[in-house]
């Protein structure tokens, strides 16, 4: 990917945890790598298909300004989020900023933070077997287009399919939303449970009947097994509610997992139900 670099840009401002820092303030070198496809401007001469390095730095010195904070660690996460909000060519960033009056008694050059932040790709299923299932379910999508850390999303066609695993209950509508997010794994689960708890979401019996349910499919190609999350759902090769949709938007993504495209898991999982049809008629 495509480079725009801005370094060590000199900002004097009031961030740190002495008291000190606070009132007297201090000097911030800020470095940013800005990655995004910069053919069509280099080809055709034109700025507005790029991002404008002097406006990018006059706009980071008014973050680094506006807001005081404890942690330099924070002052970056400030930077990288909203510079990737202001300019939706941007596909990732790397922030740096370097503390070189930093309070410690000690001779150093310089102390320093670095963080790399992206849009990542998010596949996501969807569902509701509950009351007024469609409009659940609308709710969860408009939730993810109006959340400012999500950009992009649409969503698959909604079908009606059979409950899996606990079966004593009522047909379920499914689909798959398409977006891409500024929260990491962890963060974005918080968000759909929130999502989830906005729609009278209650966890009763596993697999059982909900008014609406949002989990993580993909997260880009990113591989994560925690005490709350696996990503890619481990389910994903054995349910055609989510195969059958996933594969009408993103037939051809690759399972970081199993190194297997989208279309393929659904045919594979289509030729083993009906040969289980065939030995079990």
């Amino acid at each position: 990917m495509d480079k725009i670099e801005i370094r060590n840009l000199e900002c004097y401002c009031h961030h740190g945890v002495l008291r000190e820092e606070n009132v007297l303030g201090q000097k911030f070198l800020v470095s940013a790598v800005l990655y995004m496809d910069t053919r069509k401007a280099g080809n055709e001469d034109d700025l507005s298909q790029s991002v404008n390095y002097a406006e990018t730095a006059h706009f980071i010195n008014e973050i680094m300004s506006l807001r005081e904070h404890r942690l330099i660690e924070s002052v970056a996460e400030h930077i990288a989020r909203e510079v990737l909000l202001k300019y939706p060519l941007l596909k990732k960033i790397d922030v740096s900023i370097q503390k070189p009056w930093a309070p410690i008694l000690l001779p150093l050059e310089t102390v320093a933070v670095t963080i790399e932040r992206q849009w990542t790709r998010v596949y996501a299923g969807v569902g509701s077997n509950q009351g007024n299932r469609r409009k659940y379910i609308d709710d969860a999508y408009a939730g993810i287009r109006n959340n400012r850390y999500c950009k992009c999303a649409y969503m698959s066609n909604i079908i009606d399919t059979e409950p899996y695993g606990y079966t004593e209950q009522a047909n379920f509508l499914n689909g798959v939303i398409c977006f891409e997010t500024l929260y990491s794994p962890e963060e974005l689960l918080k968000f759909f449970h929130r999502l989830e708890n906005e729609g009278n979401r209650t966890r009763e019996i596993h697999w059982g009947p909900r008014t609406i349910d949002l989990d993580i499919l993909f997260y880009g190609d990113q591989i994560l097994q925690t005490e709350d999350l696996i990503i890619p759902h481990k389910e994903i090769p054995y349910r055609k509610f989510v195969l059958e949709p996933l594969n009408e938007i993103a037939p051809y993504v690759i399972h970081p997992v199993l190194g297997k495209t989208v279309c393929d898991m659904y045919r594979e999982l289509l030729e083993s139900e009906k040969k289980k049809k065939k030995y079990s008629g």
